[in-house]
């Protein structure tokens, strides 16, 4: 348990910031982050660019 609640938010601003440099992802087209994961029938995943429309897995 943390000694403070600093500690405590210390230890949230780090999760976030390895959270987003984890699941952020960018368009291989164009760059933009605007990027959606989409679910197929067979389970496979595949990811869509809501700035172009650029897809891929």
């Amino acid at each position: 348990m943390p000694a403070s609640i600093l500690e405590e938010v210390g230890h949230l601003f780090e999760a976030v910031s390895t959270r987003d440099t984890i699941t952020r992802l960018n368009c291989p087209s164009c760059g933009s982050v605007h990027v959606a994961q989409l679910l197929g029938d067979n389970g496979g995943i595949s990811y869509v660019c809501t700035a172009c429309g650029h897809s891929w897995s």
